[in-house]
């Protein structure tokens, strides 16, 4: 009834926004004397057309990127495509090879293209690769299940479609993965064993300055999460029948924890709207085309996550296994670690990054 719910809102204010849209498309915003007051409307319906939520992975939009001295163009590939996620690889036009890098992307109800800022620098001096996860929603339930161990999975799997001599860069929720990734393939001898792995803001041991996040995932038994949280998605979407923890709740969680900042940007964005200020405008417009697209999670996926990561910390106590087998972070020896943190980040406390180097221990600490 959750997913039933949300749906039966959203196409309740769908003919408001549609026709919001149209008008705006037609307003004299430079009416004469009239302009100011036709800009403080149009910027009134712009606002109203733009209540909505998308499910649909934005465009990364990274055309070209300036390298040394010259702009260089820059195209999108798909490399390898799986049920729940694909590798895309973005090629560059130059001839000077430089470090591969696979971008781990969080798979917490935002699309990909959420690093295109990280993706974009990296692109200055790499060759990026990311994984580009897809909406539980749209992949069909014959597709089967994917839960931690499969996320792990697909690390490795892309990693060996790129080949020897990777970076891997884990941003925020896939440090955990990763790391489990990197020691499944150390163990293994794998030729495609990362050289490098960069953990940003990951939680690889949440008792380590817990958060209001991990206070939450912590106080609530996982009967109450599979209860409130999980709904099945509806009959006209290609998952249907598939439970999963929706990407609008887990956005909502997010405005919630900021509620006031929010208020505030869109109310800078209806004023610069207003004024005519298209570009300052523009700035907080693409921000949040981007925020509020948002991407569901399977239930086993966020499920898992709450009990192995945040609950039982596996990766932290040295239960975390891998099909069935224990996962070794400490035979890591030839994959150099570097973690990240950020002095106020209220999602992953301090230290529970940083807790990785403990993990590794055959690693040298310089």
């Amino acid at each position: 009834m959750l997913y039933a719910a949300y749906q039966g809102l959203d196409d309740f204010f769908a003919p408001l926004r549609n026709a919001s849209a149209f008008a705006l498309s037609l307003w004299p915003v430079d009416a004469g004397p009239y302009g100011v007051m036709a800009r403080r409307q149009a910027a009134a319906l712009e606002m109203v057309s733009r209540f909505r939520l998308s499910h649909t992975r934005p465009a990364f939009g990274i055309g070209r990127v300036q390298i040394d001295n010259r702009e260089v163009p820059v195209s999108e590939e798909v490399v390898c495509d799986l049920p729940f996620g694909q590798l895309v690889h973005f090629r560059r036009d130059i001839d000077t090879p430089q470090p591969k890098v696979l971008v781990c992307a969080p798979l917490s109800g935002h699309f990909a293209t959420l690093l295109v800022g990280t993706i974009r620098t990296l692109l200055r001096d790499h060759d990026v690769y990311v994984t580009d996860w897809k909406n539980a929603r749209d992949v069909p339930s014959d597709s089967g299940l994917f839960g931690v161990d499969d996320y792990v999975a697909y690390i490795i799997h892309f990693l060996e479609e790129i080949g020897p001599g990777a970076h891997l860069l884990a941003v925020c929720q896939p440090c955990v993965q990763a790391v489990a990734a990197v020691a499944v393939m150390s163990q293994a001898d794998n030729p495609a064993t990362p050289r490098t792995m960069t953990l940003m803001a990951g939680p690889v041991d949440v008792r380590e300055s817990p958060t209001a996040v991990n206070d939450l995932a912590a106080d609530k038994p996982l009967d109450w999460f599979k209860g409130n949280v999980i709904a099945t998605v509806p009959g006209r979407y290609p998952g249907a029948g598939r439970r999963v923890y929706p990407g609008f709740l887990q956005l909502t969680a997010f405005l919630m924890m900021n509620m006031e900042r929010h208020q505030s940007q869109h109310q800078k964005m209806h004023d610069h709207l207003a004024a005519g200020e298209t570009a300052e405008a523009r700035t907080i417009k693409d921000f949040y085309d981007e925020y509020f697209a948002v991407l569901d999670m399977t239930e086993e996926f966020y499920i898992e996550t709450i009990d192995r990561v945040f609950q039982r910390a596996e990766l932290a106590t040295g239960d975390f296994t891998y099909r069935g087998e224990k996962v070794r972070p400490d035979l890591i020896r030839k994959t150099a670690l570097l973690t990240v943190e950020g002095g106020r980040d209220d999602i992953c406390g301090l230290g529970q990054t940083a807790a990785a180097h403990d993990l590794c221990l055959s690693l040298i600490h310089i």
